[in-house]
């Protein structure tokens, strides 16, 4: 497989395959119902909404979408919604789990529960945006924009790891990881370039496999080789990143947000580290969005 160099080669993937079985917890709004409408329309899932019945049915009116391409689920509370859509997943009725106008702790919650003992007990829950940019020249796969605050070294290598798989699936070989901060130089009076330089060293030593990794870098020397040359300083990412580890939530959910509404960039987003794939985007986030972030979902599965 090549390469993939835009989100519609994922489509083209996913429709090759077998439709997956969605769960949208709390499934009520304008731009989730869209996206799974179109979802279903391009036979990539079948699609059960939990949520207000009512309101889904008026929401669909409002839109001209046939109710009946869905199975509603009844389900008025917000809280219990999620929980019951992770429990279709655990019964075996679903295998891709959707955030709808639900928030998101209601959402990660039933999926984090120690009682359904689904998350193992070293694992931890993070979040890839795949984003593809008109002025990149390929797929950008970027961790963590929405879950984790401040990921320590143990969780930029799980994030790393987790991408690298994610990478596979859409024929990224090897793919190159940039470990971002804000420079290259490493010193104490900002820890995260300490940590970026002992994740380099450990993927020297081959405790990360699959991937080239470097860090300390800057943005610019991650994704421009002109920069890498101006600057004088080499790099086995050579400018030419497939994955962006962030340093911390602020610099990745302004850096997706930037991308996405100055740069006209496209988006899919899931949850990592969970045994199923699970599709959490912003409720901000437009129905272009969510759509390929369900297409992303089911190519994990």
């Amino acid at each position: 497989m090549n390469p993939m160099k835009k989100l519609s080669e994922i489509e083209s993937l996913v429709k090759a395959k077998k439709n997956s079985r969605m769960a949208v917890a709390f499934a009520q709004d304008e731009d989730t119902i869209l996206a799974v409408q179109r979802a279903v329309d391009e036979k990539i899932v079948d699609a059960i909404l939990i949520g207000n019945q009512e309101t889904i049915r008026t929401v669909c009116k409002k839109l001209k979408v046939d109710p009946d391409l869905f199975e509603i689920v009844h389900e008025p509370d917000e809280k219990k919604s999620g929980d019951k859509a992770v429990r279709m997943i655990m019964d075996g009725k679903a295998n891709l789990l959707m955030k709808g106008l639900i928030a998101t702790p209601y959402y990660l919650k039933p999926i984090l529960n120690k009682e359904y003992n689904l998350i193992r007990k070293d694992g931890v829950l993070s979040h890839t945006a795949i984003l593809e940019v008109p002025t990149y020249n390929k797929l950008l796969l970027v961790s963590d924009v929405a879950m984790i605050p401040y990921p320590d070294l143990t969780q930029k290598v799980q994030m790393i790891n987790y991408n690298i798989k994610i990478a596979a699936k859409l024929g990224i070989e090897n793919p190159k990881v940039a470990i971002l901060t804000a420079n290259e130089k490493v010193s104490d009076k900002m820890p995260c370039t300490m940590e970026a330089a002992v994740i380099a060293k450990m993927a020297d030593r081959k405790q990360i496999k699959g991937a080239i990794v470097d860090g300390p870098l800057a943005l610019d020397v991650a994704i421009s080789k002109h920069a890498l040359e101006i600057k004088g300083l080499k790099s086995s990412v050579e400018g030419d990143a497939d994955i962006l580890i962030m340093p911390n939530i602020e610099a990745g959910n302004i850096f997706y947000k930037a991308t996405t509404l100055l740069a006209k960039g496209k988006l899919a987003a899931v949850v990592t580290g969970a045994p199923f794939p699970a599709i959490l985007t912003s409720r901000a986030d437009d129905d272009d969005s969510k759509y390929y972030s369900i297409v992303l979902a089911a190519a994990l599965v």
